[in-house]
């Protein structure tokens, strides 16, 4: 089956024709809308004479309790998925308008949403559940839900195949997902069985502009002692934490390391803390596995940013002395996360079921 695979951020729209998951055709399009990028990607499409499409897939960060799993777009669907916006402000929305100026110039073809909340739907309740009020999780449905999961369903995959361990129970494998979002995934057997990220994409591990897990009795005191509103709070929590919000600098790591290199000491800081946020992260997803059979590390930092996976795994496992005895190591991959071959698999294997 060919398809169309489309995967809107909010900055840009990454899109992929795929057959037998061989890739045909590839762009990423920074668009006015995720729109216009849709009907750029259709007379590109055009142009080159490709063949036509036969299914399209699309990935949606949040599926909430609702999807656990793909499913054919119907506009049930939209319904449900338009009410999940306000969990995934800077995802769900773009998805959407793509969605729907797909279903336009693709309208006799079969659409398949994907979601990176699904992988993580075998997360044990001890890893889901916040010690929260009961009415919280019971009626009013917070928890964990996990995110990146297209990619860590990949990733810890391909850790198998490298290995030769395909389909082994056994098999224990963490996956740092390392780019403008950040997380890990402790992958047991091919099933996630704890994850950094939490009911929205901003908990966990430090991130580009996020901040990652903090203390909550934080925003309680910056809004009662200071004034802030909950948008405000929004903003400077997704928008200017992180990487950009200690260094003073970027969201973006090759210029934080240009700052570190030129001695600045709030770049180093916002170094330190990204790895060590990190370490920590490795060594509760390998607690949770027993140990770990593989490392690996993706996204555009955990795949490229050969500088801190060193300083990563120099915290993890520091050089051993002369004579020391070694214990069990994990194998470390850099591997390049293809979301949409997931999305693909997904795709197939919905319209297979139909």
């Amino acid at each position: 089956m060919r398809m169309l695979v489309i995967n809107a951020g909010s900055t840009n729209v990454k899109f992929s024709m795929l057959a037998e998951e061989r890739e045909e055709f590839a762009t990423t399009l920074v668009q006015t809308t995720p729109a216009d990028a849709v009907k750029r990607c259709f007379e590109q499409l055009q142009v080159q004479g490709l063949p036509e499409v036969e299914a399209v897939g699309h990935r949606f960060v949040h599926g909430g309790a609702s999807f656990t799993e793909g499913v054919r777009i119907t506009d049930e669907v939209v319904a449900r998925l338009t009410e999940l916006n306000t969990l995934a402000p800077l995802h769900n929305p773009p998805a959407l308008e793509a969605l729907a100026e797909a279903c336009r110039l693709w309208p006799d073809v079969p659409h398949v949403a994907a979601f990176d909340t699904a992988f993580h739907r075998t997360l044990p309740s001890a890893a889901y559940t916040y010690p929260i009020p009961r009415q919280w999780t019971e009626e009013w449905g917070i928890r964990r839900f996990g995110f990146h999961g297209l990619s860590h369903e990949y990733c810890s995959k391909e850790a198998a195949r490298l290995l030769n361990r395909v389909d082994d129970p056994a098999l224990r494998v963490v996956v740092a997902h390392l780019g403008g979002g950040c997380s890990l995934c402790a992958v047991k057997g091919g099933a996630s069985i704890d994850t950094t990220m939490g009911f929205t994409p901003m908990d966990g591990l430090m991130m580009g502009t996020r901040s990652g897990s903090i203390d909550p009795g934080i925003l309680l005191h910056v809004m009662r002692t200071r004034g802030l509103t909950v948008d405000e709070v929004d903003r400077a929590l997704n928008h200017e934490s992180g990487l950009r919000g200690v260094s003073g600098v970027s969201n973006d790591i090759r210029e934080v390391w240009k700052a570190v290199d030129a001695g600045n000491a709030d770049a180093r800081l916002a170094i330190d803390l990204f790895a060590v946020r990190i370490q920590n992260g490795i060594q509760a997803m390998m607690l949770a596995l027993g140990g770990a059979d593989a490392v690996v590390f993706t996204g555009g930092i955990g795949q490229h940013d050969t500088r801190l996976e060193m300083e990563i795994r120099l915290g993890l496992w520091p050089i051993r002395e002369a004579g020391e005895e070694p214990g069990p190591m994990p194998q470390v991959f850099a591997i390049a996360t293809r979301e949409d071959v997931s999305i693909a698999r997904e795709v197939e294997r919905i319209l297979r079921d139909v």
